[in-house]
Formats: C-alpha cells, structure tokens, sequence
C-alpha cells in the first residue's frame, strides 16, 4: 500500500505533498455519469460493485494518494427507520422530520451490519483492487440532525437551532443517538478496510462558539475516543467554522480539514503545529485555466513551507462542471511542487 497520506497524517516524513479531493468520485467523471445515466444515486451508493467502481475511477485515472468510499452521509438514516431520498440539485429529503423527543425515543437501534452492510462490501472491494489507502467517512452528529430536523437543507436553520434553544435536554437525545450511530458506521467501515476516517460537519458553522462547545464539542469529544481505539487517522472537516478553530483543535481528530476561506498559514499558527492539517484549496480554482491552477495549488503549497504534517485537498468537494484534465493537472503539480522539506 501507498502509505504517503497515512505518514502525513502521523506527522512523519513524507517525500511529497499527499492529495486528495473531497467528492473525487463523482458527477465530474464520465464513468460516474456514464452510471448516474442508468442508476439513481441511492442505488449506486446502495449496489457494492457500482459504488467500488465510482471510487475506483479517479484513482485509476489520476495519482491520488488515496480513494474516497462512493456514499451519502445520510446513507446510516435506513437503520434508524427515517425515510429518506436524495433530489439531484437539492440534497437529501426527509419527509417526515424528527422534532420531538418522542420521535427520538421510538427510533429502533442502529445495526450497521443489517442497515449499510453494502458500504463495507463497496470497501472491501475497493481494497482488493487498489494499492492506496481507503478513506471512509460518516456525516457529523450535528449535520445529520440537521438534515433530520429541518427534512433537507436550509439557509436559516430555525427548527434545529429552535430546538436546541427551547428543549436542549430533548435536542441533546438527538445528538446522542446520532453520536452512537455515527462511531458504529466508522467502525464498521475499518473493520470492513478504511484506514482513514474522515467525520463531515457541514452545517457546524451555522452555530455560535457558545452554542458549539455546549452542545457539539462533548459528543464530538467521546465519539474521537471511540475512534481512537480502532489506531486510525481521523480527519475532521466543517466549513465556515473558522470562529470555532480553538474548540476544534481540542475535539481529539488526529487531523484537521480545512475550507477555503481562512489562508493555512493563519490555521497553524492559531492551532498550533501539533495537528496535521488538511486542505484548502478553492474548488472553484478548477474552473480556470491550468496556469492559475497551478498558481492557487502553489500558494496553498507555500502556507505550509516545511511540507509536514499536511495533506493537499480542496476546501470542499470538486464542483460539478470541472474538467478531469484539471483535476489529473492538479494532482501532477501537488506532486511535483510539494516535495517535504524539513
């Protein structure tokens, strides 16, 4: 196994930049497409060797350090009994939204192995056929009851956020169930072979810092003790959160995953060196030409000059109508420009 990415990830030496990108098996790539033709995204998620075969496309196709298991953080709802869909365009769809503590309790327990057991046949697979690391991921407890209180995504957040406010003892019920689901998902996708593990909080900057370290931080907490056992890199990833950076550093990831918006640089010296980072490049950058590519890659390069501790990424998933020749320009350039120095 190519075992670069894993290294960076421990902090040891590396003799070159690692890369890869968030939603690199995906809607940009013509064999996904080719597939989207014929399957719906649940069923390609859903089927192991359709999901193997969309994570294996761009790490055949370009010098990724590592593939990205083809999923949905919603993918785990199933096993709680939630009724869900994913619209093109729009996102996941629950109809039914959960907004009562009553709805919590009467939420049937969570068993990966009879609900998901197609994510860890598609990593299984994955691994027989790649020599590079595979990356499983869940959605973050906070991000998932987004989606469960508001029924889909949402500018304002006023239900979740009302909740919390007015019932945070019922809110908190929420949080703890998705926090057991969550660490039994990431489990599950080690055992089945994911040697990094990677937690999204897409919404997390929605909330103030006080809000953040009264109600997410504890559960985020315990659930990267839970991780820790399973001797796996984790990665935590939100994005617009750069308010909550201090409260971040000390949730117990074993790395970082930062959005686009605040320089590397800035992120280490208000973290400190201690915890490897990741990212962050704007995934707009690969709608340009290849010179100012190279340009965006090479500034985000020179953020962390020494070359450790640091994993090349976008600061969020490739973006639909990207070219895949920017995307194997990109990786070729990480590679060749970012070589360790220490």
């Amino acid at each position: 196994m190519r075992d670069r990415i894993l290294r960076a990830l421990r902090g040891e030496p590396v003799d070159t930049r690692p890369i890869w990108l968030m939603r690199q098996a995906g809607r940009y790539l013509p064999g996904y497409r080719a597939l989207r033709a014929r399957h719906a995204i649940l069923e390609l998620a859903r089927t192991p060797e359709l999901a193997a075969e969309v994570t294996l496309e761009p790490v055949r196709r370009f010098d990724v350090d590592a593939g990205v298991v083809f999923a949905d953080i919603t993918l785990p709802f199933a096993g709680l009994g939630i009724d869900f869909s994913i619209d093109p365009g729009v996102g996941p769809i629950i109809p039914t939204p959960i907004r009562s503590r009553e709805q919590v309790d009467a939420l049937p327990p969570f068993d990966p192995q009879a609900s998901v057991p197609f994510v860890g046949e598609a990593i299984r697979r994955f691994c027989d056929a790649s020599d590079r690391p595979l990356i499983g991921f869940a959605g973050a407890p906070f991000t998932l009851a987004a989606y469960l209180v508001e029924g889909g995504p949402s500018r304002e957040y006023a239900n979740v956020k009302g909740w919390m406010y007015r019932d945070p003892e019922g809110f908190g019920r929420l949080l703890d169930r998705l926090t057991e689901m969550t660490g039994q998902y990431l489990r599950m996708q080690a055992e089945a072979g994911a040697s990094i593990l990677q937690l999204f909080d897409t919404w997390a900057g929605v909330l103030g810092r006080a809000s953040y370290e009264r109600h997410i931080a504890p559960r985020l907490v315990r659930l990267f003790e839970q991780l820790a056992e399973l001797r796996r890199p984790t990665i935590y990833f939100s994005t617009g959160s750069s308010h909550l950076l201090d409260a971040i550093a000390r949730l117990g990831a074993t790395a970082v995953g930062v959005d686009w918006r605040e320089p590397l640089g800035s992120v280490r010296s208000r973290i400190g060196p201690g915890l490897p980072l990741q990212g962050n490049l704007d995934p707009g950058a690969l709608l340009g030409s290849q010179e100012l590519l190279e340009a965006e890659a090479a500034r985000v390069l020179r953020e962390i000059p020494d070359g450790s501790s640091h994993v090349f990424n976008l600061g969020h998933g490739v973006l639909p109508g990207t070219d895949p020749d920017r995307v194997g320009q990109l990786v070729d350039f990480v590679h060749s420009a970012g070589e360790a120095r220490r």
